[in-house]
């Protein structure tokens, strides 16, 4: 089970980088499209586009770090990071197909037993 442990945290990790970078060049295209509706008319539409590419900007990039922290603590098998990485789980179910497939082996690998005891925590306890 360590060795999932391991691979599902490098995954998360590469999920992050993606994120981040996805983030960055949203945050990118909301500054070009701002400076280019600078010289002209800036209505309402236009600020609620710019506004939009900045808010969905942010929120990549925000998702991208935490995935990628959480993937770091997986790794050192830091506590929060399980149930960080178990959080993160449910919201990347609906981003199909990478975000489900990593949502999906997140759930199986770390509501394991065996993934429980390495990160110190301790077994279901299943009723005779």
């Amino acid at each position: 089970m360590r060795l999932h442990i391991d691979v599902l945290g490098s995954l998360h990790m590469v999920w992050g980088a993606f994120g981040v970078l996805t983030g960055v060049s949203l945050g990118i295209l909301a500054a070009g499209t701002r400076a280019a509706l600078a010289g002209g008319a800036f209505g309402v539409g236009e600020r609620a586009a710019v506004s939009l590419l900045v808010i969905g900007a942010v929120l990549l990039a925000a998702g991208g770090v935490a995935a990628a922290l959480t993937g770091w603590g997986l790794r050192r098998r830091v506590g929060r990071a399980r149930l960080a990485s178990l959080i993160l789980a449910v919201p990347n179910l609906v981003l199909v197909p990478f975000g489900t497939a990593l949502g999906v082996y997140t759930l199986w690998v770390l509501l394991n037993d065996d993934a429980r005891r390495a990160f110190g925590r301790r077994p279901r306890v299943v009723a005779p």
